[in-house]
């Protein structure tokens, strides 16, 4: 058997909090909150991703998550903490978005951290919103580096000509332990995490077994 091919080594940019990615607490009233989350609890369009079918992506999908006039308030955040003047959501030359503005609820078990990163050429800046008030603190998001042979660390972030993670590493297939978590990012209910979306990220963790007890976060995709 041949040795197995070594990946290419990412540059390295610590996150720095201000710089790579911004936590923006308390992002909606605390009434509307809580109507956005009892409007998720009410859904009854989730497409079913696994273990529930076939899909590599896990737990329930739906769209949309926030309404026009949440969404304005949560994307005037946003262009205030990166100084973007503008917002839009990048439409791929087949028609195609990412899941903007998508409810995703995933429970224990059903999924492990998978680092990765966004789409280069459909996004600059990407964000989470938690909405499970009662969901543990490891349940928040966390950003990895490459471990390398050796103990040594590679890096976290991809740049041109590299679209995503898989362009940049040449494979859709690395070994488990490829990343280690270099910064978390505690869950807190009714936080927007934002960041730089050619970062390498993850959920943390996931919870629960009920839909009230699951990770349930709104996720966004802007360019800028």
């Amino acid at each position: 058997m041949s040795p197995q091919r070594a990946l290419p080594v990412l540059p390295y940019r610590k996150p720095t909090k201000g710089r790579d990615y911004w936590v923006l607490d308390d992002v909606l009233p605390e009434a509307g909150i809580a109507a956005v989350r009892a409007r998720c609890l009410a859904k009854d369009d989730w497409v079913k991703g696994y273990p529930y079918t076939s899909e590599s992506w896990p737990g329930l999908r739906a769209m949309p998550g926030l309404e026009p006039g949440e969404l304005e308030r949560v994307e005037r955040l946003v262009r205030k903490a990166t100084g973007a003047d503008r917002l839009w959501v990048q439409r791929a030359p087949g028609g195609g978005t990412l899941n903007h503005n998508c409810v995703q609820v995933v429970g224990e078990g059903e999924s492990t951290p998978r680092p990765h990163s966004d789409s280069r050429s459909l996004c600059r800046y990407a964000a989470v919103l938690y909405l499970n008030p009662s969901a543990p603190k490891d349940c928040g998001t966390s950003f990895y580096r490459q471990a390398l042979p050796g103990g040594r660390l590679g890096g976290n972030v991809v740049q041109a000509p590299h679209n995503n993670l898989v362009d940049a590493l040449g494979t859709r297939f690395v070994p488990p332990d490829a990343f280690e978590e270099d910064v978390r990012v505690p869950h807190k209910h009714n936080r927007l995490l934002l960041y730089h979306a050619n970062l390498v990220h993850s959920a943390t963790g996931y919870c629960g077994t009920t839909l009230e007890e699951k990770r349930m976060t709104a996720v966004f995709f802007w360019m800028a």
